[in-house]
């Protein structure tokens, strides 16, 4: 891994899992990882409920939108993390790959979110305390 690790999330539609996922890591991170997220059929949107889900924690990511998932995110990050998107991400010799079994929030309510929201914050506190974990002074 280079001096700052990249992480790549991953789902179908890249408008829930993998969005909150990736503002959860920039948030905690402090700009320690190098974040991605993208969706091997992206929708149009992100998920109103998970952009709603985030803001309660103070977190804003009414602005982002769902990305393709090309070769070269792939290929530029350390670590690819799927989350419902099956065998559609290409893998390539050195990288390391997680799969995150995590319903998928699409449809559901905020409310039905948040338990969701509260688990991707768990896995990605124990990816980044392995990844870059924070510095000693």
């Amino acid at each position: 891994m280079a001096d700052k690790p990249s992480v790549l999330f991953v789902c179908v539609h890249n408008a829930g899992r993998s969005q909150m996922a990736a503002a959860w890591l920039t948030h905690l991170a402090g700009g320690r990882v190098e974040v991605r997220s993208a969706g091997s059929d992206p929708g149009t949107a992100v998920n109103p409920a998970a952009v709603e889900a985030m803001a309660e924690v103070g977190i804003d990511i009414s602005a982002e939108t769902p990305k393709i998932l090309t070769v070269d995110a792939v290929k530029e990050s350390d670590v690819c993390i799927t989350m419902g998107c099956g065998d559609t991400c290409p893998v390539f010799p050195g990288k390391r790959y997680l799969d995150w079994k995590l319903e998928d929030p699409a449809g559901r309510g905020v409310a039905a979110v948040r338990p969701i929201r509260d688990e991707i914050k768990t896995l990605v506190e124990g990816l980044l305390h392995e990844i870059a974990p924070p510095r000693t002074p």
